[in-house]
């Protein structure tokens, strides 16, 4: 694992600076204490990443789940109650975990996953755009386009108009310009470009202007628009930051369905991320789905029961990873060990970064999720592609992640469905003889329940007097609903005086009264029916 260090330590390093702030966003915006964020981001990288057989991925607290941490604290009467529901989800995980439940996320469209992707990276530069300018009057969580305070993710953007602090603009710029010289031009040109990471310098340069401007009227950063990480006074107050679950809430109703929507939800967040991040790995390694759903279970029940926030791997500290080079999972837990390293020894010191150059490193991480060509790419790709892709896009901006998932995969669905309409025969019209048309329809190699509109439609529409060669040499499934559409015709057929002949592997027979009895009876062949 060791061997990769010289890159996985620069991007522990990126992947750390990434993750402070949204450990701290996310507590806050799920109305938890702020350090159950840090618990659930330490146990996220050293815990979870040791169990994980991802490489790439990085596991901590979610935004997705915010709104539903804040609605549970409050319905089951306070935060200890609440671990409790956290404790029991990451046991049902690992139940989903042993049932084999991972592989539901290859079920899900490579449009889909891709909208994911950019739409999280346009969610992540819109989101940063107040705190880029110094305007933070929202958590780093509050991903959601309409927020609790009645704003919504562009009204956020408008209102940082008459609210930019020309201190925190600066440092934010001047983090940028180093981000992108560091990225285009310096990493080129030596080793020591690449060993020591831009985002690294561009947090450096931003605690030594905080420092350096403090006496300034008119480029001094105010503490609303630094880091906040709880600054204990010795080991005492330290360790009374951790919280415990109350167990005597276990027989409340409410903990276990809050416990199985928690893990329900984090584990569909968890094998989404799973696909992203494979799609992302410039290696292509394959994260084993199962062994995953059992580390995030078991990071849960252990985040649970020190006080931690609910836990699943998370897209945005993933790509940042992989676009930092991390190539094992070495970098999540190294970055693990930063965030309680940090929090232990260093707290004071990292409540001197502005807030403003951590956004001018995640819009880097965004951009490079949302590459305008990305658009242009899906667009040729057709409009089976590009209409679901967009979907999902839209759906996470204006809405949030699983709702835009979920409308992704419904249009998704539709175009399989459509498709499948429009693909389930082939109907040629051969010839005209003896004052019959002689009309050929091949059925799929396949048949569904879902072909029954486009072949009835078909058959409903045929004239009078027609002569129908019913085609099913190439057909190896053939659903009991399709027999029954069949069965059906031939007495309608009768009464338009149309003649079928069936020709199947089966045999050939003219104008047949049932095709259930017809299927049933003859020498069994390669074609099944349901």
């Amino acid at each position: 694992m060791f061997k990769n260090l010289k890159s996985d330590l620069p991007a522990s390093v990126v992947v750390f600076f990434v993750a402070l702030p949204l450990c701290l966003g996310i507590a806050l915006a799920s109305g938890a204490p702020l350090f159950s964020g840090l618990i659930a981001g330490i146990i996220g990288g050293i815990f979870v990443g040791a169990l994980s057989g991802s490489k790439i991925g990085v596991s901590g607290p979610a935004a997705g789940l915010a709104a539903i941490v804040l609605t549970a604290i409050g319905t089951l009467g306070g935060f200890e109650n609440f671990l409790v529901a956290v404790v029991l989800g990451g046991v049902i995980q690992m139940v989903f975990g042993f049932l084999k439940a991972g592989i539901i996320g290859y079920y899900f469209p490579s449009s889909v996953i891709k909208g994911m992707l950019t739409g999280i990276g346009i969610i992540i530069i819109l989101k940063q755009i107040p705190h880029f300018f110094g305007y933070d009057p929202d958590p780093e969580g509050d991903w959601a386009f309409f927020q609790v305070d009645g704003e919504n993710t562009f009204s956020e953007i408008l209102n940082t108009v008459n609210n930019i602090s020309p201190g925190a603009t600066l440092v934010a710029i001047i983090g940028l310009s180093i981000l992108l010289l560091w990225d285009k031009v310096l990493s080129k040109k030596g080793r020591i470009f690449q060993l020591v990471q831009g985002p690294l310098v561009a947090v450096a340069v931003g605690i030594i202007f905080y420092i350096v401007t403090q006496d300034s009227a008119a480029l001094a950063i105010s503490s609303e628009h630094l880091v906040s990480v709880p600054v204990p006074e010795d080991a005492a107050s330290f360790l009374g930051q951790f919280s415990f679950p109350n167990f005597g809430a276990i027989t409340n109703p409410q903990v276990w369905i809050t416990a199985f929507t928690i893990a329900l939800v984090a584990s569909l967040e968890t094998l989404l991320c799973v696909e992203a991040t494979d799609k992302l790995d410039p290696h292509k390694n394959v994260t084993p789905t199962n062994r995953e759903l059992l580390a995030q279970g078991a990071g849960n029940i252990l985040s649970g029961l020190i006080g931690g926030l609910p836990i699943t791997q998370v897209i945005v500290r993933s790509s940042a990873n992989i676009q930092s080079g991390g190539t094992s999972k070495l970098s999540a837990i190294l970055h693990g060990f930063l965030l309680l390293i940090s929090v232990i020894l260093i707290p004071t010191l990292l409540n001197m970064i502005p807030l403003s150059v951590l956004a001018a490193i995640l819009f880097i991480v965004g951009y490079k999720l949302a590459k305008p060509a990305l658009f242009a790419t899906m667009y040729k790709l057709g409009w089976k592609q590009f209409v679901p892709f967009m979907v999902t896009v839209l759906g996470i901006v204006f809405t949030d992640l699983l709702i835009g998932i979920s409308l992704g995969l419904a249009v998704g669905i539709v175009v399989i469905l459509l498709k499948s309409y429009q693909n389930s025969h082939f109907l040629h019209i051969e010839d005209v003889s003896n004052g019959k048309h002689k009309i050929k329809m091949t059925l799929a190699e396949e048949v569904t329940f879902f072909n029954k509109g486009a072949i009835l439609k078909e058959l409903d529409s045929l004239p009078r007097d027609t002569y129908l060669e019913l085609n099913l040499l190439k057909t190896r499934y053939l659903d009991i609903d399709i027999i029954e559409i069949l069965d059906d015709f031939s007495i309608k057929a009768k009464e338009r005086n149309i003649d079928i002949q069936l020709v199947s592997k089966r045999g050939v027979i003219e104008n047949p009264t049932s095709y259930s009895e017809f299927f049933r009876t003859r020498p069994k062949s390669n074609l099944s029916l349901s």
